[in-house]
């Protein structure tokens, strides 16, 4: 029984110390914006755009209880004011029963790299047309969406990181420091 006991443990430690360095492994995607780079978290996983409008599409593996995945979705050279983008991604959102949409938004500004932009943090049901949004169709409910709005090298980039509420959450902390780490 001692000679079986003793290589199973032995190969039960060495899968996961395998697995702890797989995870140390992880490089995640370069992503630029104009002059500025940052890599992206490792678990972040790199997709196929879903339309010509998008420049990087990535999946955000879901948190404990989450039915989907969330997702970081970056747009290259499209128009509008802050007012006017901040207002269609709020409008997407129906707040929870007994609070208004302002009661469940928060509009910051945000450092990407050096460069100053907007933050737009909302959650309720996100409700977003098919033809907008084709990864989450239909009515979501207990989803966050935080977007950013920021021109850099006289681009404008739009940034929309959203989800399930509880993953968003999940991935906050790795997201805002992604954004601080673009450099030269």
């Amino acid at each position: 029984m001692r000679s079986i006991l003793l290589p199973a443990c032995v190969l039960a430690m060495a899968m996961a110390a395998a697995a702890s360095a797989d995870d140390k492994d992880k490089k995640g995607t370069k992503v630029e914006l104009g002059d500025l780079s940052s890599t992206t978290p490792g678990d972040w996983t790199k997709q196929k755009s879903a339309s010509t409008f998008r420049a990087y599409q990535f999946s955000l593996p879901k948190a404990d209880g989450d039915e989907t995945n969330a997702e970081v979705v970056i747009f290259k050279g499209l128009g509008g004011s802050w007012e006017q983008n901040s207002g269609r991604w709020k409008g997407f959102f129906k707040a929870p029963k007994g609070k208004s949409l302002d009661d469940v938004t928060k509009e910051t500004k945000v450092k990407v790299g050096s460069s100053e932009g907007d933050m737009l943090d909302v959650t309720g049901t996100y409700t977003a047309p098919d033809k907008i949004d084709p990864t989450f169709k239909g009515k979501n409910e207990n989803f966050r969406l935080i977007g950013v709005q920021v021109v850099i090298d006289d681009t404008n980039y739009h940034i929309k990181f959203h989800g399930p509420a509880k993953t968003v959450e999940k991935h906050k902390k790795d997201f805002d420091k992604w954004l601080k780490d673009f450099k030269k």
